[in-house]
């Protein structure tokens, strides 16, 4: 084992410390924060809180996934989706991926408390462990809630722009934590019940494991029910304008309108269909507030 572990560490390159990041995932994240940043402020946002707070948020991010990999390294080796992961292969030792995420961590840590604020800071290293320790180390494994509860740390990244920029909290981007906070649960579990032969081989009680894909497909038609309501509130607190609410309303009536489809199993791979749609959802819905934001500072 030892020799096979000293071999694949010889093999690790850039690519390999580069997918402990989960890079898609990290950009999306970014995305959000960046959002954040841009809706907190009338006059535009300096750019040393713009390159380096964004930096640190996605550094802190990629830190936390690289834990993810340490913590789930056996359950990925056994699932299809992930078998080809650094460390389920033997790639990248856990004890240097543990050492990276460490780095990756107080490099992200040091240019937040330098460029942005501590209160940017403690809130985006609060998401890490959230999400490295409490959702990963525990949750994953103990409750088919799991998603629901975790998802609280990923979705942070817009109150993390926000605070980065005027070092307070408020209502609006806690309404925006409230969008992702909503956005998670119909996202996972459609990929869940796609791969619900492998969480179930891997022993993780994701709820189309527990509870059926009936019940699951049933709870996420509601939760996307529920966050189509939470997009709309942007409109109703003049956060937002007539443009926003009108791509509010069409990207959540397409995702209603999959849950649905998903629900009634009318069309064949409707479960990873909707989970790619979640996923371009979230970023046009994003790109809309940041675009009205600036067509009502226009006005």
């Amino acid at each position: 084992m030892a020799t096979v572990l000293s071999e694949g560490r010889q093999q690790a390159g850039w690519r390999d410390y580069l997918e402990l990041t989960k890079p898609k995932v990290v950009v999306l994240m970014l995305i959000t924060s960046l959002v954040g940043m841009f809706l907190a402020t009338r006059a535009g946002v300096p750019w040393t809180v713009l390159v380096f707070g964004n930096l640190g948020i996605g550094l802190c991010a990629g830190a936390a996934a690289a834990v993810n990999h340490v913590v789930d390294r056996r359950i990925d080796a056994v699932m299809a989706r992930t078998h080809k992961r650094p460390l389920a292969e033997g790639r990248i030792s856990p004890l240097l991926a543990l050492g990276f995420a460490l780095a990756l961590a107080l490099l992200g840590m040091l240019l937040l408390l330098t460029f942005t604020n501590p209160l940017c800071a403690w809130l985006t290293l609060a998401s890490l462990l959230g999400y490295a320790v409490i959702y990963t180390g525990f949750l994953k494994r103990a409750t088919p809630q799991n998603i629901v509860i975790g998802g609280l740390a990923g979705a942070a990244p817009p109150l993390l722009g926000w605070v980065a920029v005027t070092g307070h909290v408020s209502a609006e981007p806690l309404l925006l934590v409230l969008i992702i906070f909503a956005w998670t649960p119909p996202h996972f579990w459609a990929l869940a019940i796609h791969r619900k032969e492998e969480y179930a081989k891997a022993k993780i009680p994701m709820l189309p494991v527990t509870h059926g894909e009936h019940y699951t497909k049933l709870h996420i038609l509601l939760y996307t029910l529920v966050l189509l309501a939470a997009s709309l509130l942007p409109y109703a607190i003049h956060m937002s304008g007539p443009l926003y609410l009108g791509c509010a309303l069409l990207l959540g009536l397409g995702f209603v309108r999959w849950a649905w489809v998903l629900y009634r199993g009318s069309r064949p791979h409707a479960a990873i269909k909707t989970f790619k749609y979640s996923i371009g959802y979230l970023f046009a819905l994003f790109i809309a507030l940041l675009v009205d934001h600036y067509l009502l500072l226009n006005l």
